[in-house]
């Protein structure tokens, strides 16, 4: 069996797919307001069953955003940072990179401003 490494774009991919549903953001939401919470407790506040809650937080699992723990004959599911502080740090650098890009596009337009009101034509 090979080791497989995850890395940080293997962790982002998974974060963002795992973001794009609103049921999830909201899953995701309401553990970081309660702290821990069950699936039950979860699907009480939604419009969806426990088992659709299920579903949702096993994706939310997978992507490494939220763990759970047994405590007794329940499971409890909590927020886990890491993945988007991750998510976070791309997306910060993204950013970083994509002003770069802006301002030289800006100083290229600035300068062909100025060359065009300085030709007498």
């Amino acid at each position: 069996m090979t080791n497989q490494r995850r890395t940080d774009a293997d962790t982002v991919d998974d974060v963002l797919a795992a973001l794009a549903d609103p049921t999830r953001r909201t899953l995701l939401d309401l553990l970081s307001a309660r702290g821990q919470a069950t699936a039950t407790t979860l699907a009480g506040g939604l419009p969806i069953s426990r088992q659709a809650v299920v579903k949702h937080l096993t994706v939310l699992e997978a992507a490494g955003l939220v763990g759970n723990v047994k405590v007794g004959r329940e499971v409890r599911y909590s927020v886990r940072p890491e993945a988007l502080d991750t998510t976070a740090r791309w997306m910060a650098a993204l950013a970083v990179d994509w002003d770069r890009r802006l301002a030289k596009i800006k100083r290229f337009a600035e300068a062909a401003e100025r060359l065009a009101a300085s030709d007498p034509q």
